[in-house]
């Protein structure tokens, strides 16, 4: 049997496919761009981002992932950027992803389940790096690198005033797709 290349603990597999992304991704990592990743669901994107961008890109800071798909709309701002205390009835001050990840990279998960209502919200945080907790009135800041993940078509989404364009821009700076799984068959008995 032949030894499973690893890349910080887990396995991609053997195909030139994954070698182009694995190469393509410790390239561009040391960036400040944002990167969205693109693929279908079970194609490893969170794991590309935590075990192969992330350690690639030099920070210091943490690795901070957040599931935007299995938060409810009302939930997202909180997580992302907090909540002061009494913002809402039984509200604690908490931190949120963006203070979490300071000095280190937030991956947003499923990005293209964020609702309209929270997407210009989340456009000034990546574009200033400034944020309010929910309930708070003072400015602050994280530096983050942001690693963006989705398996919808965001240009259908655009297009259907269901994503903001200006969002989509942000996001998509340098796009890695990872490639299914039958489209790199040689990976299936390795896997």
């Amino acid at each position: 049997t032949r030894a499973l290349p690893e890349t910080g603990g887990y396995a991609f597999g053997q195909s030139a496919a994954m070698a182009r992304v694995r190469r393509d991704a410790v390239v561009l990592a040391p960036t400040s761009l944002p990167i969205l990743v693109l693929g279908e669901t079970g194609t490893g994107k969170s794991a590309l981002a935590e075990r192969v961008i992330h350690p690639a890109t030099g920070r210091e800071g943490p690795f901070v992932a957040v599931d935007l798909a299995a938060l409810p709309e009302t939930l997202i701002a909180a997580e992302l950027f907090g909540t002061a205390r009494g913002a809402f009835s039984g509200a604690v001050e908490r931190r949120g992803r963006f203070e979490e990840a300071h000095g280190g990279t937030l991956f947003l998960d499923e990005i293209g389940n964020v609702p309209p209502p929270q997407q210009a919200r989340l456009l000034r945080a990546l574009e200033t790096g400034e944020f309010e907790r929910v309930g708070a009135s003072r400015t602050q800041r994280a530096d983050v690198r942001i690693v963006s993940a989705t398996n919808a078509d965001l240009p259908q989404l655009v297009a259907t005033a269901r994503f903001r364009e200006d969002l989509l821009f942000r996001i998509n700076t340098i796009e890695i797709r990872m490639p299914p799984l039958r489209e790199r068959v040689e990976d299936i008995l390795l896997l």
